[in-house]
């Protein structure tokens, strides 16, 4: 049996089942007879110069990382375990190289991070650099000795449970106008004895040095902008990042309560001046003033959308949490920021119970505070990004004991999305039977764009070389005995 196979593009391959061999004329013949593989090259110098890059990122064991990662991109179905994508012709190593990749490898991350830094969307013209930072959480309940794992938050049908395992503080670029695409950028762990606040500061002030270094953000342009969920307090962020070049949106609890500035004193007022004014409470509209602006606008999603915000406002800080250190000998900061609220009047596609949307800006005062609230919109896009790498990236299919091996998983897989982001442009449409069409010129999903990646990289140079032959080892010495974790 002699095949020609041509990639999984077409799913096509001509099989000639006899004892004679094809002679060359006939082979060329053949391969000619496939349908043509028109490919766009304009883009193809960046994704080859990230490749390039990336390979440079990965010193020890780089070889066997650098294919894992083409592996895990040119597999047609979901990852399901490190090992199974030794069986991918993209990876021309043996299974035992994968585990030996990821348990004894290197990845410098900061330089792999500035190489994304670089890469990201440009912002459009007199609006900022968007980011968003949200954690993610990796469940091994079952992993008796794997180390330095937390208790991490699982959501299902039912309520949440709490299931030992390690969480990630993801940091990734956000743009304007919906969309599945986003540019990863960041995924660190969150280690027994660190807080999310403090692991969020570092990634931070480690992206502003990066913006700087790589051209992407210089002094005069817009702030760029960080958006946070709930989880996080938006007064410990904006204190700690005060002074440096960075906007912060943090949504709000509805249990959250603010102070206005404290009235003017009165000449002959005797006492201590009041630090903090009338309380505004966001859960009680009695406690609410007059806003400072209000606007309106229509959305598709979420029919009339109305905006209300108070400039000036701040929280009664204490010394507990964050503030536990605090000097006693010096009083707590006062931290001034835009409260926003924002009223819909209905939930895509009517689901669900809608409340109000609190959120507190700390930066400068924008005279359209609609911006920010269509600015917190676009943080679900990051939500795209966790469910694609997790269901088809396999983000949670390394069942590794090493925290530092699940480190490097990690990082191939934000780098592979990041791959696909650059060749969004170059891939055509390879869709199932069963997908719908896409509408002319829309730029395909990550899925549709990892379908032809395969065909995509047959196009690109080589950067790994051949594995080496050696010979067997000794293996086990008779009467020896696995030691005891």
């Amino acid at each position: 049996w002699v095949s020609l196979f041509r990639g999984q593009q077409y799913g096509l391959c001509v099989m000639v089942s006899s004892r004679q061999e094809l002679t060359a004329d006939q082979a060329k013949a053949v391969m000619e007879s496939l349908p043509a593989v028109p490919v766009s090259v304009e883009g193809l110098p960046e994704l080859s110069a990230f490749r390039a890059e990336l390979r440079t990122c990965l010193s020890r064991r780089g070889d066997a990382l650098f294919e894992l990662a083409d592996a895990m991109l040119c597999t047609s179905g979901p990852v399901r375990s490190p090992v199974e994508l030794s069986l991918e012709p993209e990876f021309n190593r043996q299974h035992s190289s994968v585990y030996d990749a990821l348990h004894h490898g290197s990845v410098a991350a900061d330089r792999l991070r500035r190489a994304l830094v670089a890469r990201t969307a440009a912002a459009r013209e007199g609006e900022p650099l968007m980011f968003a930072i949200d954690t993610t959480p990796l469940a091994r309940p079952d992993a008796r000795f794997a180390d330095q794992r937390t208790m991490v938050m699982v959501r299902g049908k039912g309520p949440d449970v709490f299931l030992p395992g390690w969480n990630f503080s993801v940091l990734a670029g956000i743009g304007w106008g919906a969309s599945s695409w986003v540019d990863p950028i960041e995924a660190r762990r969150l280690r027994p004895t660190e807080h999310h606040t403090e692991v969020a500061l570092a990634q931070v002030r480690a992206l502003l040095t990066d913006l700087r270094a790589t051209g992407r953000w210089s002094p005069g342009d817009p702030l760029p902008l960080v958006v946070f969920d709930a989880g996080n307090q938006g007064t410990d962020l904006a204190a700690e990042l005060d002074g440096l070049p960075v906007q912060v949106l943090v949504r709000l609890r509805s249990n959250r309560i603010f102070h206005a500035e404290p009235a003017v004193r009165e000449p002959g007022d005797r006492g201590r001046p009041r630090r903090h004014g009338a309380q505004f409470s966001l859960a009680d509209p009695t406690t609410h003033q007059d806003p400072d602006t209000e606007q309106a606008f229509d959305s598709e999603r979420y029919g009339r959308v109305r905006v209300r915000s108070w400039r000036g406002m701040h929280q009664a800080l204490s010394r507990q949490g964050w503030w536990s250190d605090f000097p006693l000998d010096k009083d707590l900061p006062i931290v001034r920021g835009t409260l926003v609220q924002v009223i819909v009047e209905r939930l895509p596609h009517g689901k669900g119970r809608h409340a109000d949307l609190w959120l507190w800006h700390a930066g400068p005062v924008l005279t359209d505070p609609a911006l920010l609230a269509k600015a917190y919109f676009r943080r679900f896009d990051q939500e795209h990004f966790h469910r694609f790498a997790k269901a088809h990236l396999g983000l949670g299919a390394a069942h590794l004991g090493s925290a530092e091996a699940v480190d490097r998983w990690i990082a191939l897989v934000i780098a592979s999305y990041a791959q696909l982001r650059l060749a969004r442009h170059l891939v055509d449409d390879l869709r199932r039977p069963w997908h719908p069409r896409p509408a002319p010129g829309a730029i395909l999903s990550p899925y549709r764009v990892r379908l032809g990646f395969r065909r995509l990289r047959a196009k690109l140079p080589a950067l790994t070389q051949p594995p080496k032959l050696i010979r067997p080892g000794r293996g086990r010495t008779q009467g020896s005995k696995n030691k005891p974790k």
